[in-house]
Order: C-alpha cells, then structure tokens, then sequence
C-alpha cells in the first residue's frame, strides 16, 4: 500500500511517508520529512525542515509545521540539527504555525492535544499531551506547557515561561510569569484567580484531592487565608500539608530550583 498523495501536492523523494498517509491537494512536505502511520493533510499544508509527525495527525488548510525559527537577524541557526517532533493523534486547525528549535535541539509537541485556527508555536517550546488551545494563542520561544493545560483564545505567554499541568489560562490572558498547576490565570497581566476545579473534575480527579487542592489553594493564593495565619508565600508553601498527592504534586512543582529564581525575580504569583 502506497500514501495516497493527490497529484497537485509536492513530495520530496527524500521524505519517509508511512504506507497509509494521505496528503490532499497544493501541500509540500520537504525533504527530511518524516510522516507516520494514518496522518493526514487535507490541503495546503507545509512539512518543512527536520519534522516528525507521528500516527493519525490531521493538519487543516494552511498549517505550516517545521518552518525556520523567527529570530532576529543575524541569529539564524538554519541546519539539520534544527528539529520538530510531534507525537501522535494531534489536530492541528487552519492557519496553525510550528517551528523547529532555533539551536540543535528540537522543538516537541506531545499527543492528542488540539491546536485551533491561527495558534502559533515557537522554537524550542515544548507541550505535553491532551492540550487544548483556542484560536490565536501565541507561545514564545522556549515556552513549557505541561499535560491537560486549556488555553482560551488570543492568549499569550512570554518567552522561557512554564504552564503546569491542569491549568486553564483564560481567553485574552498575557503570562509574564509561570502559571502554577490547576489553576486558573486571567487578565493583562496574567494572575492567578481560582482553583480549576471543572478541569480537575472532568479529569477524574477524586472529590477528596479536589477538597485538599481547595485548601491548599486557600493557604497559597488567598492573601485573606495567608494573612489569617499570618504568613507569607513561602511560608504557607513550606508548611503546606502534603498528604494528598495532588498537593505534592503542586507543591513540588512551586519548590523546583527553577520557580524559585522566578519567583525571587518576578514575586510569587499573586491573585
């Protein structure tokens, strides 16, 4: 069994196409190519540069993947060191831009996550899985986005930022600062406002983690609940009570070496 590749589409020889994938009219996948198993491109899509795509990615009109990082002149880093990998079981709507890493490395997306019409991804940004992220959202350069993170559209974050898992970064929201896990952040600039706790429910995540991610929430973020025990950030951080899971989760990834230069940088988040 041969791709199906519609005869106005340009492959180069030197791509690797699984058996079953099917490129629709005007796309271009460019040499070093390496398309997996069942993906589609149903029409004016690129695949460009040193890219991976792996099984039943669907890519919609005009999605261009593995375009050269946009830096400023006289930084180029154009070679085939340059990459991007992107897992499998992704949607990619119209308009959506991915670029490779700007230095040898490579820029990594992972499965089933969902980028909507015009969302842009930058060099060396890496997402996890099961992403939702709405029109217009704009990643910087070196940007983390770990698992189930919800972005609404036109939101934006800066460069070298991290968004933790299960949080909800609300539409128009502008992130100069790390988004802590399973929080909700809004506004310009961005700030935490409440515990999402309907991510965390249609995750499964059971009612008693839920009730302890209240509290510990409470303690963290409520300058009323800090302030009733007298307490700053990091002191309510320290005394944190970790018997959940998901609260060490959180309070693991507040403690990381990296959040804490952030935070002596930047002051810790606030609501």
């Amino acid at each position: 069994m041969a791709p199906a590749v519609h005869e106005s589409s340009i492959v180069d020889r030197r791509a690797e196409l699984a058996a079953d994938v099917e490129i629709g009219p005007f796309c271009r996948v460019a040499a070093g190519a390496r398309i997996g198993a069942g993906t589609r491109l149903l029409s004016h899509v690129v695949v460009a540069g040193n890219t991976t795509l792996g099984a039943f990615n669907v890519l919609h009109p005009f999605t261009v993947v593995g375009g050269h990082a946009q830096v400023r002149e006289g930084q180029e880093c154009v070679g085939a060191r340059q990459g991007l990998e992107i897992g499998d079981h992704n949607v990619f709507r119209e308009s959506v831009t991915v670029n490779t890493s700007s230095a040898d490395g490579v820029t990594r997306i992972g499965s089933h996550n969902l980028f909507m019409a015009g969302c842009h991804v930058a060099h060396d940004v890496v997402v996890g899985s099961r992403c939702v992220i709405a029109n217009g959202v704009q990643l910087a350069g070196h940007v983390s986005i770990d698992d189930w993170v919800t972005f609404g559209g036109l939101a934006g974050v800066a460069q070298h930022l991290r968004v933790g898992q299960g949080a909800f970064v609300a539409a128009g929201a502008m992130c100069e600062r790390d988004v802590p896990p399973f929080v909700i952040v809004q506004g310009d600039r961005a700030r935490v406002r409440a515990l999402n706790v309907v991510g965390l429910e249609r995750r499964g995540v059971p009612p008693a983690s839920v009730s302890a991610l209240r509290r510990a929430f409470a303690a963290l973020f409520s300058p009323a609940g800090r302030a009733a025990g007298g307490l700053s950030f990091d002191d309510a951080l320290r005394d944190l009570d970790r018997g959940d899971p998901w609260v060490r989760l959180l309070a693991d990834w507040l403690e990381e070496p990296v959040r804490r230069v952030r935070a002596a940088k930047r002051g810790a988040p606030k609501p």
